[in-house]
């Protein structure tokens, strides 16, 4: 989920885009912001995408610079702001991230809505990847000022494995503003005479018509595991995800991309022939090309999933997201071990 955008853009969260915008602003934003000069490779696709669906485009997204760590730098967010404005354009909504889809970075939530505050725009949280974290007391400081967002979305079904699908739009409002962006009235189906209370109707909130009851897996599991529960299953996978931080250290011809701060741990794997010749000048493009290649090896064995990808000016790397709650620290040695037995003849 996403690093961090000023608007005219919007949230990823389709229900949460249409409610802001048609609820709260009651505007049509004209003029477009000219698309910062910053790449936006750790936002999630789903701001662009919820800018062009709504008309907006998606040169109405301007991107905020990120730290080396993918979090959103504050002091370029009130620069940003600032150049809309003397730009003549109208900036409403800011979209910070907990827990970024590659890196796991939590943006300084704090800080983003003093800015937020102070030039009254609305504060989105993408939360959906790391908002589990704060069912656990140890670790959920991550999301310090999360409580000051106006919205935030959050996917139970990744970091506490409920069954896809599950999310959920949190909101400040209490107006009912989801009815007001999405009622329609239908009086074949939203009779308002019904003889029990009429608001227990949730249909007409959302954008689509027929669903499924969804937030019944998060109930069901929540019921089963209880707060400590679910509570403990969040620690395990941080405590997991450092075990394979400390044996990839350990280990020789595995480099980490940096130290995680959640449970994404990104490395590279160097091939007997690449270690020792980091100054040679062709050595990180070698190195990009080695985990397509395991990838590959590790599909075909049929022994072992992992992701990678590029990131700014960094090669290919493999991502290990350790949130499966069944995963033990013998898992993490065979991943480790397989990527070496699958490699040493490269």
């Amino acid at each position: 989920m996403a690093d961090s955008e000023v608007l005219p853009s919007l949230a990823g969260d389709p229900v949460a885009v249409e409610a802001l915008l048609r609820a709260v602003f009651g505007v049509v934003v004209d003029e477009a912001i000219q698309k910062g000069t910053s790449a936006s490779q750790k936002c999630h696709y789903s701001i662009q995408k919820g800018a062009a669906f709504l008309g907006l485009g998606t040169d109405s997204v301007r991107v905020v610079k990120a730290d080396e760590r993918g979090k959103m730098v504050p002091e370029d967010l009130e620069r940003q702001i600032g150049m809309a404005e003397a730009e003549g354009a109208v900036p409403f909504l800011v979209s910070a991230t907990s827990g970024t889809t590659v890196l796991g970075a939590f943006d300084p939530l704090e800080a983003i809505a003093d800015v937020c505050q102070r030039h009254g725009l609305w504060l989105h949280v993408d939360a959906a990847w790391g908002g589990s974290v704060l069912l656990s007391q140890t670790h959920r400081h991550l999301l310090d000022g999360i409580q000051r967002a106006d919205s935030v979305a959050w996917n139970p079904h990744k970091l506490l494995a409920a069954g896809l699908q599950c999310s959920a739009l949190l909101l400040q409002d209490t107006s009912n503003l989801l009815k007001r962006c999405h009622g329609s009235q239908a009086s074949y189906l939203f009779q308002q005479d019904k003889f029990y209370d009429v608001a227990l109707d949730t249909g007409d909130k959302v954008v689509q018509c027929g669903r499924r009851v969804d937030c019944l897996k998060l109930w069901l599991m929540w019921k089963a595991q209880g707060d400590q529960g679910l509570e403990r299953r969040i620690d395990q996978a941080f405590a997991l995800a450092r075990y394979l931080v400390e044996e990839i250290k350990k280990r020789e011809g595995l480099e980490l991309v940096m130290e995680p701060e959640f449970v994404n741990v990104c490395f590279w794997f160097v091939p007997p022939s690449l270690r020792g010749k980091q100054d040679s000048p062709d050595y990180h493009e070698r190195l990009s090309k080695v985990a397509p290649v395991l990838k590959e090896r590790m599909v075909k064995e049929g022994s072992m999933m992992i992701g990678y990808q590029p990131h700014g000016t960094r090669g290919n790397f493999f991502r290990v997201v350790v949130a499966n709650p069944a995963l033990t620290c013998a898992d993490m040695d065979f991943l480790l071990n397989e990527l070496e037995r699958l490699g040493q003849d490269l």
